[in-house]
């Protein structure tokens, strides 16, 4: 039950997509149920990046929130937004209550990339499918059994949300090759809305700028240094250096990746303060790739973190054995 190479996601079999070629006089219309063998190809014949934006542009940002962030994050920034949500994890490593929480389990230092790849499944696994689908409901309640079982505040679980919102976008307006648009904004926060509603999360912000002014307010108050955040983030920056690197090498590399982060957070997790060259290396070479983004074509086939090879699931996985064993 539930094997993920034998499911089929919801945006493959459902999308729902409204534009006009480049031919005058012919308007073309794609709406359900589209095959999935042919869902890449369609989209890579059909549409350029202008026309996959106009496409998010004509939908509505709250009623089709589900389909913008799929379109958005399958094809446009798959590659950014998966980087943002990992730099929102040294976010919540960066709150004294959560980083000593995430040591005291030891799953972050003893089983870094399993518990990356848990996280990163359930939460592509409610994405790709949609929250109200059968697999989806079954993510939700996967994480809402272990974080249940931690007696979490709610003002953490909702700090947490607010950075799966906020990273994706901050990311995009630093390092994307367009900025997103106002409907993918209202989209993003409207879907994670819904995801933490269906968590029991309360007291959840109903627009993206009271999200922001709550996520801003409660690192103010609550950012700063701990030994278990600390080890948690060092031993994630480890397991990041590691998918691209040989391990001798870590320290070179190291102070590239901590110049992604903003001052507040690096100063909280007290790293160091990567030197000039770093800095400018970096910002030259982030520069350079939106250059070569904008010149590239749509991507054919959506990227689907689900279908991947999984370092911790080389057979595949089930949704119940995905996270940390609860009682």
């Amino acid at each position: 039950m539930f094997r993920s190479e034998k499911i089929e996601p919801s945006i493959l079999k459902t999308l729902r997509i409204r534009h006009k070629t480049e031919r005058p006089g012919i308007e073309v219309h794609l709406f359900s149920v589209l095959p999935v063998q042919y869902a890449g190809r369609i989209l890579n014949l059909r549409m350029t990046k202008s026309q996959l934006l106009k496409t998010i542009l004509s939908l509505d940002p709250v009623r089709d929130h589900l389909k913008i962030v799929q379109l958005n994050t399958f094809y446009d920034f798959p590659w950014d937004n998966t980087r943002a949500l990992e730099f929102a994890l040294f976010r919540t490593f960066a709150v004294a209550s959560i980083g000593n929480l995430l040591h005291k389990t030891q799953e972050f230092e003893q089983r870094t990339q399993k518990r990356y790849d848990d996280t990163d499944l359930l939460l592509s696994e409610i994405i790709e499918h949609g929250y109200e689908s059968e697999r989806g409901k079954a993510a939700l309640g996967r994480m809402n059994r272990m974080h249940g079982s931690q007696h979490i505040p709610n003002d953490n679980m909702r700090y947490v949300l607010s950075t799966f919102v906020m990273e994706p976008w901050r990311w995009n307006q630093r390092f994307g090759y367009r900025k997103s648009s106002e409907n993918e904004k209202i989209a993003l926060h409207r879907l994670w809305f819904e995801i933490g509603t269906r968590m029991g999360i309360k007291e959840i912000p109903e627009t993206f700028e009271a999200m922001e002014k709550i996520n801003i307010a409660y690192e103010q108050q609550y950012f700063g240094y701990s030994d278990g955040g600390r080890k948690v983030a060092d031993a994630t920056l480890n397991l990041m250096l590691g998918w691209y690197f040989p391990r001798f090498t870590w320290a070179v590399f190291r102070p590239f990746v901590i110049a992604i982060m903003d001052d507040r957070l690096r100063e909280a997790l007290s790293y160091p303060r990567p030197g000039l060259f770093v800095r400018a290396s970096l910002n030259m070479g982030m520069g350079l790739r939106k250059i070569i983004l904008r010149l590239k074509p749509l991507r054919k086939k959506p990227y689907l973190r689900t279908q991947r090879k999984i370092k911790s699931y080389p057979k595949g996985y089930t949704i119940p054995e995905l996270g940390v064993k609860t009682k």
